[in-house]
């Protein structure tokens, strides 16, 4: 192959891949100097002139003529009175010979390496430059064309083509892909594997739901409100607080938008993932109550010292502060970052039977069913309606009327007691002292992830 070819090839070539000029004649000079160094050890003498071009290569070396007995004949960059005269007849000691070097001179196999070498380059440089770029891109939204989907992954292509990876676990479970679709997602992280970069996309992370507020949200995009924490069930429900550096701006208005305007296409594209957005403030106790909406607290003890706090609420309010599957808890704790204890208020004047204490007469799934719901006592259970206890659990009516047919048993002589269970309230409420403090009926430290469905939350509010 010759000097023209080679560099023919490489330029078709770096054109392919988008090299620019400036690039590309960097690449010719470095690999032709590798060749250089590897057969005359130093090219410090020698001259590289290069025009893509017409594909022209030159290559001179210079050398200082010495005398023939001179001690440094032997030097790289010295040659002999009498070679020199060899080239040119009429060269004297102390000038300068420019000798042409010919690529073939180098050999059919460093000419085969140097054109090696010149790919390999361009695709290191590729890696670099891919790398780098999603590097800086990290935390913001792309927009890709899905090219191959997998069991454990999508396969997407940015514009430029770059393969990009969005991983099965990165996904919204609602999301489904075909070949050909149009996906947006956030760069979550750029991994090296085996000295190539992997790009890995990701819709699920909170910061997914953070760069979509801001392209809808102007107020957020310019810095007037900000959102001070994100903490999301993928495709479920996400809790947003935001707060406001101007105080004629509704933070939580603003981010809703007229009708919803601004707050439907994040949730479209989240495949309707409930989004709660709430008014961030440093007073904890309001916002750990804010941040359990839409169940209304109705009082708390905080200890900063373990990091949990114990939060006191009606009977019908807890399984609302539970949510489906515990996600209204789980999120709520990590918005505020404490874990969150919840509590049913207590009677100071009724007795109540925990229903652990019936593990003789009710089967120990029964009771589990029940407390995902946020009942664990008898008084508890008498006072939800049949209907939504079989609603909200897994059991039949049949169990449902032996559950309370042996609770009332236990309350045999108690009149406060409602004629049909569930048709009235068991109590007023007070909250526990400290000596008495109660069983939580939920908390984070274990919440189980089998669903207990509630009435409310698959509506939750978008804004609080």
């Amino acid at each position: 192959m010759n000097a023209r070819l080679l560099i023919e090839n490489f330029q078709e070539f770096a054109k392919s891949r988008n090299i620019d000029r400036p690039t590309m004649m960097s690449i010719l000079d470095d690999v032709f100097r590798t060749m250089i160094r590897k057969k005359f050890e130093d090219d410090s003498n020698f001259d590289v002139i290069i025009n893509p071009d017409n594909g022209d290569l030159e290559i001179w070396r210079n050398r200082e003529i010495v005398d023939d007995d001179s001690e440094d004949i032997w030097d790289f960059d010295k040659i002999p009175l009498a070679e020199a005269q060899k080239i040119e007849p009429d060269f004297e000691i102390g000038e300068s010979v420019a000798e042409p070097i010919k690529i073939e001179d180098f050999g059919r196999r460093a000419v085969l390496l140097a054109r090696q070498t010149l790919i390999q380059r361009v695709k290191d440089m590729e890696r670099d430059n891919l790398y780098q770029k999603y590097k800086d891109l990290v935390g913001e939204i792309i927009t890709g064309e899905v090219y191959q989907v997998w069991s454990r992954e999508a396969l997407i292509l940015d514009k430029d083509e770059n393969e990009l990876v969005l991983p099965k676990s990165e996904q919204i479970p609602k999301d489904r892909y075909r070949k050909g679709d149009t996906v947006r997602a956030v760069v979550h992280r750029v991994d090296v594997v085996n000295g190539s970069p992997k790009v890995i996309l990701s819709r699920a992370a909170p910061a997914f739901l953070e760069r979509l507020f801001e392209q809808e949200v102007p107020e957020i995009f310019d810095g007037l409100i900000s959102i001070k924490n994100v903490v999301r069930e993928p495709g479920e429900r996400a809790k947003v607080a935001v707060e406001s550096y101007d105080e004629r701006i509704d933070p939580v208005g603003a981010c809703v938008g007229m009708k919803g305007s601004r707050i439907h296409p994040v949730v479209r594209e989240l495949m309707n993932e409930n989004i709660d957005i709430i008014n961030y403030t440093d007073n904890l106790e309001l916002f750990i109550s804010r941040a359990l909406s839409p169940a209304k607290v109705g009082s708390m003890k905080i200890s900063e010292q373990t990091g949990r706090v114990s939060v006191f609420m009606k009977p019908d309010q807890v399984s609302l502060a539970i949510g489906r599957g515990g996600a209204n808890i789980k999120l709520a704790s990590r918005l505020v970052g404490m874990e969150i204890d919840v509590f049913r208020e207590a009677t100071d004047y009724e007795e109540d039977i925990a229903l652990d204490e019936f593990t003789d007469e009710i089967e120990g799934w029964v009771i589990a069913e029940l407390k995902k719901i946020g009942l664990d006592t008898g008084r508890a259970v008498l006072a939800v309606k049949k209907d939504d206890i079989v609603r909200r659990t897994e059991l039949e009516e049949e169990t449902v009327d032996d559950l309370y047919r042996v609770i009332r048993q236990e309350f045999a002589d108690d009149d406060t007691l409602p004629d049909e269970a569930g048709a009235a309230p068991v109590a007023a409420a007070t909250p526990p002292t400290d000596a008495t403090e109660p069983t939580p009926a939920a908390t984070t430290d274990a919440m189980d992830p089998t669903p207990a469905p509630d009435a409310d939350t698959d509506s939750a509010p978008a804004a609080q």
